[in-house]
């Protein structure tokens, strides 16, 4: 079956970057000039999929405003003869068709991702976590999509992760099938030393089957008191089987002040206009460093 959805849980609290998230959602901290959300949308639509629900909680209203039209600045750049910032604020207001519901209890991601039931109806659903910018040619979600559609299982997007930091991700029992494709036999959410499996984690992107919703409704609370998406995805693995894809691409840990400060000088290394002058300027700063 196709993937025609996509879900975006933004309802966390953002802590790790407090003080900036006290009053901004994290997703919205910018990258150079885009919101961090705004680069996983663009990713979703990349892959093929416009019908996306984006899970937020109170006081991340500005999310919703930031992909809607604004007419007095439309109007106030027209007026200024910007035509090209016009066309780019224009087109964040036309990317996909974008649906929101609110996380009224902030009680882990697999309990958001819950909240998605009626959207999905039925239907697989793609899920990249509000936190996980990645960047590459080929969108990450779309690479776990046609993984979805070849082999009609659920899918995890995984990277290697330090065996050092596994307590604060998961860690997948895995045996390879092809290049970059791995059945996944069993997990563990956040283990702790010596209960790893192996030093591959689950990492920002994921497909599920419409069975998910079943089992979440059905997972207790597990670590932190939370009901943990990886737990419901524990019962998929093991009852029905998921496929683990090491997808391309850079993944930006967007709920960290190091991930955050990478994506920001990488990207603008990148950036059309500013790329070549920021690239001259680190290399000024780098003589003081050294």
């Amino acid at each position: 079956m196709k993937v025609k959805k996509a879900v975006i849980p933004a309802a966390g609290l953002g802590t790790r970057m407090l003080p900036a998230s006290k009053s901004m959602p994290k997703e919205m901290l910018t990258i150079v000039d885009k919101p961090a959300i705004q680069y996983i949308v663009e990713e979703i639509v990349r892959a093929g999929i416009e019908d996306i629900l984006i899970i937020t909680s109170r006081g991340k209203s500005n999310i919703e405003d930031h992909f809607d039209r604004s007419l007095e600045l439309e109007a106030s750049l027209l007026e200024s003869g910007k035509d090209e910032e016009y066309s780019s604020v224009i087109k964040i207001a036309n990317m996909a068709s974008i649906h929101y519901i609110r996380q009224k209890e902030t009680l882990g991601l697999g309990h958001a991702v819950l909240q998605a039931k009626t959207f999905a109806a039925g239907q697989p659903i793609a899920v990249l976590y509000g936190d996980d910018v990645v960047i590459g040619d080929n969108p990450a979600i779309g690479q776990l999509c046609e993984a979805y559609e070849k082999y009609g299982k659920g899918i995890a997007g995984i990277k290697r992760v330090p065996m050092e930091m596994l307590s604060k991700y998961s860690s997948l029992k895995i045996e390879g099938i092809a290049e970059n494709h791995y059945n996944v036999t069993d997990m563990i959410e956040k283990p702790a030393p010596g209960q790893e499996f192996s030093n591959y984690s689950i990492l920002g992107r994921c497909v599920l089957p419409p069975s998910i919703f079943d089992m979440l409704e059905n997972t207790p609370r597990g670590a932190g008191g939370e009901i943990q998406l990886t737990d419901a995805m524990r019962v998929l693995a093991t009852t029905h089987g998921m496929i683990g894809v090491e997808y391309e691409g850079v993944r930006y840990d967007m709920g960290s002040k190091l991930g955050y400060m990478k994506a920001n000088v990488e990207m603008a290394l990148q950036h059309p206009e500013i790329g070549v002058e920021f690239s001259e300027y680190l290399r000024e700063i780098a003589a003081d460093i050294y």
